[in-house]
């Protein structure tokens, strides 16, 4: 695959990426008709695939069309694209996915495209698509292939403290059935008994334990049907699946560049596992952190934030509130500083990160050295 740079423009680009992208151009205002037709043509050709997937499809109907048309349109950018489909197809081994099962999917993607291209849509199209699928596949399959070697698809955990800090936050403890190796600053995916094959990523709420235990912090969201059952249903005793790890932003301990962490909400939890990381290195690099909340109230960790700035000097804490300081978390960002010489880390709702990269690379932080996990956001904001 070609390497394609963020900002080329088309005429840089490969054959295949112009006839993908101008694919896309026409199919977005049809989104939603080209994700039901895709799945009508899968399930109706593949039956035996129904039950891969959640028995009700409406929360996370579109997230694999979602994921192969992401990673299908960035086919030029191969080191997000290969780092983004190897996590990928880690992640699909949970599901019970299997390396028979892409070529159906494959099929149904290009039936689906091709009714709703129609009018852009000719054989040297489909033959792009083709190779691009087929790219994409291959990098899945070998990842899961590897990663099976060394892993289980997932992992049973048990639930042994829940604590409910407000109404709608819980910091969840669970103790998995074997070792489950992660880095600070990564996420897991969880399944709940209540709702079978839906996953939701929430990240790890510290460094990895001598016991083995996990925490997460976990927001129950409007309509959240996993966030809901971990925050009101959990109960210590519960049992839920873990997927493998995954994401990126974690600690590089061969440089001693500080730390600026913008954590927004829940998105505290690994802005805190962070933080324990770099003491658990001894380290004694500069660390800033930003706290961000609508209101003191949605502040529900700061007294460990404190506790931690206590007893690490290299550790700074700022709250920032937005309904008190009238001020958004990235602008507050922007007073202080300067920055140039940081790594950044970003973790909370999308609107946050989007806004929070603008500001930090307004403030002389090169992308490169900005760190998140919101993996379609990235690949966004990289074009």
């Amino acid at each position: 695959m070609p390497v394609q740079r963020s900002g080329q423009s088309e005429g840089d680009a490969s054959p295949d990426a112009v006839l993908i992208r101008r694919t896309m151009a026409e199919v977005g205002p049809v989104a939603d008709k080209v994700t039901s037709y895709f799945y009508a043509l899968l399930f109706v050709r593949h039956p035996d695939l129904r039950s891969l997937f959640p028995a009700a499809m409406d929360t996370q109907r579109d997230r694999l069309l979602k994921a192969l048309l992401t990673a299908a349109e960035h086919i030029d950018n191969t080191p997000v694209l290969v780092e983004y489909l190897q996590n990928l197809g880690r992640g699909h081994r949970k599901y019970g996915t299997r390396a028979e099962h892409y070529p159906a999917v494959g099929e149904c993607l290009i039936g689906a495209l091709s009714r709703y291209a129609e009018p852009i849509w000719d054989a040297e199209t489909e033959a792009a698509w083709v190779r691009a699928y087929t790219t994409i596949s291959q990098v899945m399959i070998d990842a899961a292939a590897v990663d099976e070697l060394r892993a289980p698809a997932w992992w049973y955990a048990e639930v042994v403290s829940h604590d409910l800090r407000t109404p709608d936050v819980a910091v969840i403890t669970v103790r998995p059935d074997q070792p489950y190796p992660f880095l600070a600053g990564q996420y897991a995916s969880l399944e709940t008994p209540w709702w079978p094959r839906i996953w939701r990523h929430y990240s790890f709420a510290s460094a990895p334990r001598s016991d083995g235990l996990l925490s997460f912090h976990v927001k129950a969201v409007p309509a959240g049907w996993v966030s809901n059952a971990l925050v009101h249903r959990a109960r210590p005793g519960d049992i839920v699946r873990l997927g493998p790890p995954a994401g990126s932003m974690t600690v590089d301990h061969t440089t001693t560049s500080g730390l600026l962490c913008l954590g927004g909400g829940t998105g505290i939890a690994p802005i805190k596992a962070l933080v324990e990381d770099v003491a658990e290195h001894g380290e004694r690099r500069p660390v800033e952190v930003f706290y961000g909340a609508r209101t003191g109230h949605d502040l529900y960790d700061i007294d460990t934030m404190l506790r931690l700035q206590q007893s690490h000097p290299w550790l700074s804490v700022r709250a920032i509130v937005d309904q008190q300081a009238h001020l958004q978390l990235p602008d507050a960002v922007r007073e202080y500083g300067p920055w140039i010489e940081y790594d950044a880390y970003l973790s909370g709702p999308p609107g946050m990160i989007r806004s929070g990269v603008d500001a930090l690379r307004d403030v002389g932080i090169p992308s490169e050295r900005i760190r998140h996990d919101s993996v379609e956001e990235l690949v966004a904001t990289g074009d």
